[in-house]
Order: C-alpha cells, then sequence, then structure tokens
C-alpha cells in the first residue's frame, strides 16, 4: 500500500485517471444504459474544476515542501505515520505544509454539514425523479462516502495538529529559529 501511495503522490496524472474511473464506474452501476466511453467523457467535463483545483492545490503542496514531488511524498510518509523530521529545513518545510492543510481545513465541520444537507437533497432528487435502484444505490453511495469522508477528515486533521504540536514543541537550538 505504501508503494501505491507514493506512486499516487509522484503522479498527479494517475490520480486524476484512477478518479475518472473509479467516478464513471460507480455512474455506470447507478444509471445503466449509456456506454462507458459516453459516461467517462461526461464525467471528465464535469469534473474538470475539481481537476484544475486539485492541481492548483497540489502545486502549492509542492512549493510548500520544497519544490518537488518527491519532497512531498517524502513529507507525506512522514506526516501519516507521525515521524517529527529532524532535519532544519525538512522541519520548515512540514512546517509549511501543516500550517497550509490546517489552514485549508480551517471550516471543514461547516463544509462536512454542507455535504451532508447536499446529498440529502440529491438522495431527495433521485428518489423523485428516478426509480428505487438508482435511490438505493445514491443513497447507500452517499452513506458511504459521507462516513469515510468525515472519519478520514477527522483523522487528517488530528493529524495534522498532533505534527504542528510536535513540531512547536521543539528543544531550542534542534532547528532553525529563524521561522
Amino acid at each position: 500500500m505504501e508503494r501505491l501511495n507514493s506512486y499516487l503522490g509522484k503522479h498527479l496524472w494517475a490520480q486524476i485517471v484512477l478518479t475518472l474511473l473509479v467516478a464513471s464506474a460507480v455512474s455506470m452501476l447507478l444509471f445503466p444504459g449509456r456506454s462507458f466511453g459516453t459516461v467517462l467523457v461526461r464525467t471528465a467535463v464535469v469534473s474538470a474544476g475539481g481537476i484544475a483545483i486539485m492541481i492548483a492545490m497540489r502545486r502549492k503542496e509542492e512549493r510548500a515542501a520544497g519544490g518537488s514531488a518527491d519532497r512531498l511524498v517524502t513529507l507525506e510518509r512522514k506526516l501519516r505515520k507521525g515521524d517529527v523530521p529532524t532535519d532544519p529545513r525538512e522541519r520548515r518545510a512540514m512546517r509549511d505544509l501543516v500550517e497550509q492543510r490546517l489552514h485549508r481545513t480551517r471550516h471543514r465541520v461547516t463544509a462536512q454539514v454542507f455535504l451532508v444537507v447536499l446529498f440529502c437533497a440529491v438522495v431527495t432528487a433521485v428518489a423523485a425523479a428516478s426509480g428505487p435502484r438508482q435511490t438505493v444505490g445514491v443513497a447507500v453511495f452517499s452513506g458511504v462516502f459521507l462516513s469515510w469522508l468525515v472519519f478520514y477528515g477527522n483523522r487528517q486533521h488530528r493529524l495534522l495538529r498532533t505534527m504542528r504540536d510536535a513540531l512547536a514543541s521543539e528543544t531550542p537550538g534542534a532547528s532553525d529559529r529563524s521561522h
């Protein structure tokens, strides 16, 4: 799993392709009847804005990590494992990355509540406009997706706060003091 995380971390295009394929497959399961190619193109067009945002966020994170995808993957691995960097430059890069992510997730609870309301509205709209198969499918997908989103969002936020606290509690002289 670590090799897959590293590969996807280094190759953003692979994340995009994998996401589009999975989203298209889910769409095909919920709303059969169209060809996979048609669904894939429609999914790519609808996802274009999200892909652009993902690329922009990735570039900012790479800059915070020191300018390369490899350094970002290294910091990601340390963040997931809870390993606090000892090298002063790496500590500064980790601190910048953690602060950037904490800043970006400052409204996460509001966003989670909004997504729950939004998905409930989508399930209601599908129930009104489609059959029971689509309604049950969208409801199950929504429940699983929202549960995963809240669980991993809270887990990531906890990891970020723990790393920020570990970086702040450094001993004097052990790392850079210019930051």
